[in-house]
């Protein structure tokens, strides 16, 4: 196993962007997010409109990463087996007929599983045991999956037609939701005339499978002051309504983090730290990882559907009143 310095962390995690950067314009948060994540070890989300270079931002990690890469394109019409695998019966030369397990997509290292609401909640399902265990069982049988491992998922907004919620069970174990926004119009211009003009251009490769996973025992060993860890932990029960000290938690979520949000501010910060050439974490580091480690952990009540209250504003609201000490 490659052992790697602060340094040295920096400079694969600032390869890995700038090569991402040939093909993705702008999107500095959402790319640096997706990064935390895979650096994590953990799962991403991203949610966004059509057409906004979510899963090109996913097919160009992959490219900059030598890592084994599958795509599953989500449809109403998709079964489990179709993700997983399935039991295929098979003649020998002596006309014995046996079982063989004939692996699915999911079997790679990185996953892209595009437009994931689109796929019944059964379908949704399958992925469960994968993304938390890393293991797939069929028939009785249990087959571990390649490591590294990442899911990284795309979905169009749930109001539009001919999609499915995503339980909530397997929403937390997303570590990071990411919303793509829609690029500045200096960022269009240039995603048009890269888009429209001579052949784009392809990344390098230039971290593997063995780089990624010294990246993310590196992060796992960087020290968290006894105060950042109890300020986590304030927030984590401050999402919870009732006794918390942000009035729009009391007022329009249902139900708050579980602690895999607190595991994901932690494992996001940590990195963070490193990112900035540091061996220690902040506060700083954990406000800014907070959106995307709890947007999509918060339940909100009827009160906050019925206003469309942004999760986003809620956090930020939760980060002003549990002050850091």
């Amino acid at each position: 196993m490659t052992e790697l310095s602060v340094d040295k962390f920096r400079k694969i995690a600032a390869a890995i962007e700038a090569e991402v950067g040939k093909v993705i314009v702008g999107q500095r948060d959402v790319v640096r997010h997706a990064l935390i994540g895979i650096l994590s070890g953990g799962h991403v989300l991203l949610e966004g409109v059509p057409g906004l270079g979510k899963t090109m931002l996913i097919r160009t990690l992959s490219q900059a990463l030598d890592l084994q890469f599958s795509r599953v394109q989500f449809t109403p019409d998709m079964m489990p087996a179709d993700i997983t695998g399935t039991d295929i019966m098979e003649e020998d030369e002596n006309g014995r007929r046996f079982f063989r397990f004939q692996r699915g997509p999911i079997f790679a290292n990185l996953i892209l599983a595009d437009e994931i609401n689109r796929a019944t909640p059964k379908t949704q399902s399958a992925m469960l045991e994968a993304m938390q265990e890393k293991t797939v069982t069929v028939a009785n049988e249990t087959y571990s999956l390649p490591a590294p491992f990442f899911v990284m998922a795309t979905q169009n907004p749930i109001e539009q037609e001919g999609t499915y919620p995503l339980p909530e069970a397997q929403l937390d174990r997303f570590l990071f939701k990411i919303n793509v926004g829609f690029p500045t119009e200096a960022e269009l211009t240039e995603i048009l005339e890269r888009t429209t003009g001579k052949e784009m251009e392809n990344p390098t490769a230039v971290a593997d499978g063995s780089q990624l996973i010294a990246m993310q025992q590196l992060a796992r060993q960087v020290p968290i002051p006894t105060h950042v860890g109890a300020y986590v932990s304030r927030l984590i029960v401050a999402t919870h309504p009732g006794s918390s000290p942000s009035a729009k938690v009391n007022a329009y979520v249902r139900y708050g983090s579980s602690p895999r949000g607190g595991q994901a501010l932690i494992l996001g910060a940590k990195i963070t730290a490193l990112l900035a050439g540091r061996y220690n974490v902040s506060f700083d580091d954990i406000t800014a990882v907070a959106p995307a480690a709890l947007r999509h952990r918060l339940l909100l009540n009827f009160e906050g559907q019925a206003q469309a209250v942004r999760p986003d504003n809620i956090i930020a609201d939760l980060l002003k009143e549990v002050e850091p000490n």
